[in-house]
C-alpha cells in the first residue's frame, strides 16, 4: 500500500484529546496510590509479606500503563499541549523511575532505526547475527549469551535498568538529558525520604521494590515481544524501508482484555510504528479501521513464551534462531 494511502487512511486517529487522557490518569494514576496504601495496611496487620509481594502484581500493571502515558508524551501524542506534555511525561517518569528527556531521545533513535541492521544499539535488545557471533573474542560471546538469557534479560535486567541504569548519567547527550536525570533522581530521593520520615524505610522497600521489580520485567518483556520473533524484519541501511520495518519488524501482540488494556494498547505496536503520533487511547481503534494494520505479525499471550529462547539472527535465512537452533546450524555446516 502507498505511503499517502496509509498516512490518509491513520490522519482521522492522530488527534490528541485532554479529556481522553484526563480520564486515562484519573483511572490509572489514583487506583495505582490506592494499592500502595493496600499493601501499607497489609504489612501493617501483619499479612504474610509474600501475599503483599504478590499483591504487588496489580499496581505493577498500573505502572505499566502508565509508562504508556509517559511513552506517549515522549512521542507528542499524548495532549495536544507540548508544554504539559513535558509536565506530565517528567511526572510519569518519576513514576515510573525513567528520565524523560534522555529516554525520549534514544526511544525517537529506535523508531528510526527499527529493523536497521547496520543502525542497531540505540534503544533496542542487543541482537547479534550468527556471523557477528561467530567471530566475537570467547568473552564477547559469553556475555552476550548471558544477557540473552531468559534470567538475565527478563528477570534481573529489567530491575538493574530502571532501577540502577537509569540513575546514572550514562550517554547524556544535551543539558535536557541532564536535566531530565537529575530532576527525576532528585524527586525519587525526596520521596524515599519522605517516606523514610513518615512511615519508614521499610515500608518504602517492602512496597516499592516488589512494585519496580514485576513493572520493570513486564515492560521489558513487552519491548522484546515488539521486535523479537522468527521472521522479524531486519535489513541493511540501503534497502531498509520504514513502512515494512513497521509491518513486519513490530508486532502485533494479541493480549487479554485486561492485559491490553494495562500495557496501553501498546501491542498494535506495527501500527504505532507506522505512525507514532497515535496516541494509545486511539490505537486500538486505529488498528481496526482497516485490513491492511491487521496484515501485521500476530503473536498470542500463549505462543510468545517460546520467544525468549530467541538469540542470534540468521542472515541467510533472514530469522532469528535459539542457541539450540545454532549449533545445529553450526553442526550441519560441519557435516
Amino acid at each position: 500500500m502507498e505511503r499517502q494511502l496509509i498516512h490518509k487512511l491513520i490522519k482521522p486517529y492522530i488527534k490528541p484529546s485532554r479529556g481522553r487522557a484526563a480520564w486515562q490518569i484519573i483511572n490509572t494514576v489514583i487506583p495505582y496510590f490506592g494499592f500502595i496504601v493496600l499493601m501499607y495496611y497489609m504489612l501493617n496487620w501483619g499479612v504474610h509479606p509474600v501475599f503483599v509481594f504478590l499483591t504487588a502484581i496489580l499496581p505493577a500493571m498500573l505502572m505499566v500503563r502508565i509508562f504508556i502515558f509517559f511513552h506517549d508524551c515522549t512521542h507528542g501524542s499524548f495532549l495536544k499541549s507540548k508544554r504539559w506534555m513535558s509536565f506530565w511525561g517528567h511526572l510519569f517518569g518519576v513514576l515510573t523511575f525513567t528520565p524523560y528527556n534522555k529516554w525520549k531521545r534514544e526511544h525517537i533513535a529506535h523508531h528510526r532505526t527499527v529493523g536497521n541492521i547496520d543502525k542497531r544499539g540505540i534503544g533496542d535488545v542487543w541482537t547479534m547475527t550468527v556471523s557477528e557471533y561467530n567471530a566475537a573474542p570467547f568473552l564477547t560471546r559469553l556475555a552476550y549469551r548471558l544477557y540473552r538469557h531468559p534470567f538475565v534479560l527478563f528477570v534481573i535486567g529489567p530491575i538493574y535498568l530502571f532501577v540502577v541504569h537509569e540513575r546514572l548519567p550514562i550517554g547524556l547527550k544535551d543539558k535536557k538529558d541532564w536535566f531530565s536525570v537529575i530532576f527525576t533522581n532528585v524527586m525519587l530521593a525526596a520521596i524515599i525520604v519522605a517516606v523514610s520520615l513518615t512511615v519508614g524505610f521499610r515500608y518504602y522497600l517492602l512496597i516499592q521494590i516488589p512494585i519496580i521489580f514485576f513493572a520493570s520485567s513486564m515492560g521489558v518483556w513487552m519491548f522484546f515481544v515488539q521486535h523479537q520473533y522468527d521472521d522479524v524484519y531486519w535489513e541493511h541501511d540501503p534497502q531498509w524501508d520504514i513502512i515494512d520495518a513497521a509491518m513486519e519488524g513490530s508486532s502485533v501482540y494479541k493480549l487479554p482484555a485486561i492485559l491490553d488494556w494495562a500495557t496501553g494498547y501498546i501491542g498494535y505496536h506495527n501500527l504505532h510504528h507506522i505512525n507514532a503520533k497515535i496516541p494509545n487511547y486511539r490505537l486500538k481503534k486505529a488498528f481496526r479501521s482497516h485490513p491492511f494494520f491487521q496484515e501485521g505479525k500476530i503473536i498470542t499471550l500463549w505462543k510468545s513464551f517460546r520467544l525468549a529462547l530467541l538469540m542470534l539472527y540468521e542472515e541467510q535465512e533472514r530469522k532469528l534462531i535459539s542457541y539450540r537452533q545454532y549449533r545445529r546450524l553450526n553442526l550441519r555446516k560441519t557435516t
